[in-house]
C-alpha cells in the first residue's frame, strides 16, 4: 500500500514509523505548513446570532437565518462531557438493573435541525438539513428570498439536483418512508427508509417524492455520476457509513466481518441507476468491493484500522467511503474511504475499479476529496473527531484534522503535504477540515472549504508542497463555556459568490475581493464561470472564454511569482488594455505569443511554465482572430 514518503511527514509520523515510544515535539520543515499559531480568528466574542466576525479578502454580502420550523435553540446539539457520558452509562446499567427508572427521552436527536449540504441549479440554491431541505431564489443581486421548505425527517439530508429531480440522503433509523415526524421505532420497522430519496421539483409548490432507494448502510453521502453515451441515464454512488440494517427489515442486508460472510454490505458503495425518462424505477445495479486486494481478491483489501505504530492517529477502518468526488471528464473519482485516499477508474460508471490508493498514518478519517482543475491533484480531509469535537487548538497537531494534498503520478497517488486552517480555535469551537470546492481562476488551483466553528478559508495549492491561505472568514464561538456543535458545514463557489451553510445558524453569501493575493482581474475571471447546474461532487471542468480578463489574471499571477521579464510583462499589459479598448493589434498579438513561449526555460517553476504557455495559447489565437 501506498504511504506518504516520510520525508514529507509531520515529526509525529516519523517518531511512528522508526518505532519512537512517544511523539516529538511539532516542527515545521522545509515544504510544511507551520503548526496552528493565533490571529484576530482565535478570540472572537461568542454569541448565536450576535457572534463576533472576522474576514479577510472577502465581503460578506448576506447572512440567512434558518427557515421557519428548522430552528429551535433546543436542538442545537452539545455532545456530553466525559462526566455525562460516565453518568449515563451508569444510570443505563442501574435501568437494565431495575433500580432506576430511565429518564425522558430528548426533544431532539443530536443534529435533528442542523442544516448540511448544498446544490444549485437554475437560480435555487438548495440547503440540505436533518429535518429534510429548503430552496431560496438567488438569481438577482438582492438578499435570498425562500421559494420551498419540505419537511422530510432522517438526517443526514445532503442533497444533489439533476433536471426536475432533487436526491436527499437519508442515514438515521427515524427516517420513514412518508416523510413522516414521529420516528420509526424498534430494530425493525416496516416503514423505516435509509437510502436515497427522490423528488419531483417540477414545481416547486407541490414538490413530490416520486421514489426511495433502500440502502443496507443508508445513505451519509452521494454522487451524481453521468452516463458517459445514454443522457437518459444517470448513476448514483452512495456512500453508507452507518450500521448494516437487518434482514428482518431489508432481506438484501447482511453483515459482519468478510472471513465470515462474503455477502456483507461492508466493504462496498451502491451503484444506483436511475433512468431519468422514469425515475420511479431508479435501483440498485452494482455493489461494487472497489476495497479488495488485487492479488488474492480478498474483500478486505486495504487498511484495517487502528494505529500504524504507537504515536500516530487511531484511523479508520476502511470498510465504507465517505465522500466520492467524481471527474467524468478526465474518467477518474477519488474516493475518501476511512482509512483510504483512493482512485477510481470511472469510464465504466457502473463497474468503478480501483487503480491507486494512499494511506497515511496522520489521516484518523478520510472524509472528503476535490480534484484540481487539471485532474493531477486531490486535495483530502480528514475528519478527526467526527466534527464534533475541537480539533483546532494551538495544542492540536497541524497535521491532524487537515487536508492532504496528493499529486497523481503515473496513475498513483502521491501524498505532497499538508494544509491546517492557520488561527487556533477555542476548546468549545467544533473545527476540522471539512467541505468545500474549487474557485474557477485560469493559472491557479483555489480551493474554497468550511471548517465548522473555525468558519472558511480560500487556499492557494497551485503548488501541492507549499499550500497557502489566502482568504478567510470566521465567527466566535456559539457558547463562551461549553461546545456546541455549529459553524459551517459547506463553502462552495456557486456561480460567483461564496454560499455557506451554517449548522445552527442558516447560511452565508459571500463575495471574493481583490487584494494582495487575488486580484481583480482574477475575480471577475471566476465570475463569469457559470453553470445551471452545481452538484459539488460531481466536477466538472470551467471554460474560460478568451477574454482581457484573463490575459490579465496570467499577467497577475506572474507578477506575483515573479515570473515574467519586466520588458515583456510591459508589452503584454500594453496589448491587453488595446484588446480591452477594442483594438487588438493582430501583428502585435502574435509576435507576443512567440515571445512568451520563447519565455519558457529549463529553469522556469511548473505554475510559471503553465501560465505562460496559457498566455502564448491565448495571444495566438487572438493574432488568428483579428
Amino acid at each position: 500500500m501506498n504511504i506518504r514518503s516520510l520525508l514529507l511527514s509531520s515529526a509525529v509520523a516519523a517518531s511512528v514509523l522508526f518505532g519512537a515510544a512517544a511523539a516529538q515535539a511539532q516542527t515545521a520543515p522545509e515544504g510544511q505548513s507551520p503548526p496552528v499559531g493565533t490571529d484576530v480568528r482565535s478570540t472572537l466574542a461568542p454569541g448565536l446570532h450576535d457572534a463576533g466576525q472576522a474576514i479577510s479578502n472577502l465581503t460578506l454580502e448576506h447572512s440567512v437565518q434558518p427557515a421557519p420550523g428548522f430552528f429551535d435553540p433546543e436542538a442545537i446539539f452539545a455532545p456530553p462531557t466525559r462526566e455525562e457520558a460516565e453518568a449515563a452509562r451508569v444510570r443505563a446499567a442501574a435501568v437494565e438493573a431495575g433500580t432506576a427508572e430511565p429518564l425522558p427521552p430528548r426533544k431532539y436527536s443530536p443534529l435533528a435541525m442542523a442544516n448540511s449540504d448544498m446544490a444549485m441549479s437554475n437560480g435555487r440554491l438548495f440547503v440540505g438539513n436533518f429535518n429534510g431541505f429548503n430552496a431560496y431564489d438567488v438569481s438577482g443581486d438582492g438578499p435570498p428570498e425562500l421559494v420551498l421548505s419540505v419537511v422530510c425527517p432522517g438526517g443526514q439530508g445532503d442533497v444533489s439536483v439533476h433536471g426536475n429531480l432533487l436526491f436527499m440522503s437519508v442515514e438515521q433509523n427515524r427516517g420513514r418512508l412518508d416523510c413522516g415526524v414521529r420516528g420509526a421505532e424498534g430494530e425493525v420497522n416496516a416503514e423505516r427508509f435509509r437510502g436515497i430519496r427522490i423528488f419531483d421539483i417540477s414545481d416547486l409548490s407541490a414538490p413530490r417524492q416520486i421514489a426511495a432507494v433502500q440502502t443496507c448502510r443508508g445513505s451519509h453521502t452521494h454522487t451524481q455520476v453521468p452516463h458517459p453515451t445514454d443522457p437518459n441515464v444517470l448513476y448514483i454512488y452512495n456512500s453508507g457509513t452507518s450500521s448494516v440494517r437487518k434482514s428482518e427489515e431489508l432481506a438484501s442486508c447482511q453483515g459482519g466481518e468478510p472471513g465470515e460472510n462474503p455477502e456483507t454490505a461492508l466493504y462496498s458503495i451502491d451503484v444506483i441507476k436511475v433512468p431519468l425518462n422514469a425515475p420511479e424505477q431508479a435501483a440498485i445495479v452494482n455493489r461494487p468491493r472497489i476495497f479488495a486486494d488485487r492479488e488474492t481478491g480478498e474483500i478486505a483489501g486495504l487498511w484495517k484500522g487502528g494505529k500504524f505504530g504507537v504515536a500516530g492517529q487511531d484511523t479508520a477502518q476502511t470498510n465504507q467511503c465517505h465522500d466520492i468526488t467524481v471527474y467524468p471528464e478526465i474518467g477518474l473519482a477519488a474516493g475518501a474511504c476511512s482509512g483510504n485516499g483512493i482512485l477510481l477508474d470511472i469510464s465504466d460508471p457502473e463497474n468503478p475499479s480501483r487503480v491507486s490508493e494512499l494511506f497515511d498514518p496522520d489521516m484518523a478519517y478520510w472524509h472528503s476529496a476535490t480534484f484540481n482543475v487539471a485532474g493531477d491533484k486531490v486535495l483530502f480531509t480528514d475528519e478527526w473527531g467526527g466534527g464534533t469535537s475541537a480539533r483546532c487548538r494551538a495544542e492540536d497537531p497541524h497535521s491532524w484534522g487537515a487536508d492532504l494534498i496528493a499529486t497523481i503520478e503515473n496513475g498513483r497517488l502521491v501524498g505532497q503535504n499538508f494544509f491546517k486552517l492557520p488561527a487556533a480555535q477555542g476548546g468549545t469551537e467544533n473545527c476540522v477540515a471539512h467541505n468545500g470546492n474549487l474557485i474557477p481562476v485560469p493559472g491557479r488551483d483555489l480551493m474554497l472549504q468550511a471548517w465548522y466553528q473555525g468558519g472558511i478559508s480560500i487556499i492557494d495549492f497551485t503548488d501541492p508542497a507549499r499550500p497557502t491561505e489566502i482568504a478567510w472568514f470566521d465567527r466566535g464561538p456559539i457558547d463562551a463555556e461549553r461546545l456546541y456543535v455549529g459553524g459551517h458545514w459547506s463553502a462552495y463557489w456557486f456561480n460567483g459568490r461564496i454560499y455557506a451553510s451554517e449548522i445552527a445558524r442558516g447560511f452565508d453569501v459571500l463575495k471574493l475581493a481583490p487584494g494582495e493575493h487575488l486580484s481583480a482581474a482574477e475575480i471577475a475571471v471566476a465570475e463569469r464561470v457559470m453553470a445551471e447546474t452545481i452538484n459539488p461532487q460531481t466536477q466538472t471542468r470551467p471554460v474560460w472564454e478568451d477574454h482581457p480578463d484573463v490575459a490579465q489574471a496570467y499577467l497577475d499571477q506572474l507578477a506575483r511569482s515573479g515570473g515574467l521579464e519586466t520588458g515583456l510583462a510591459e508589452r503584454a499589459r500594453a496589448a491587453v488594455e488595446q484588446w480591452r479598448g477594442g483594438r487588438a493589434n493582430r501583428g502585435r498579438a502574435t509576435e507576443l505569443s512567440q515571445a512568451l513561449a520563447a519565455a519558457v526555460g529549463e529553469n522556469t517553476a511548473k505554475a510559471d511554465a503553465a501560465r505562460l504557455t496559457a498566455l502564448s495559447e491565448l495571444f495566438g489565437r487572438l493574432g488568428r482572430r483579428g
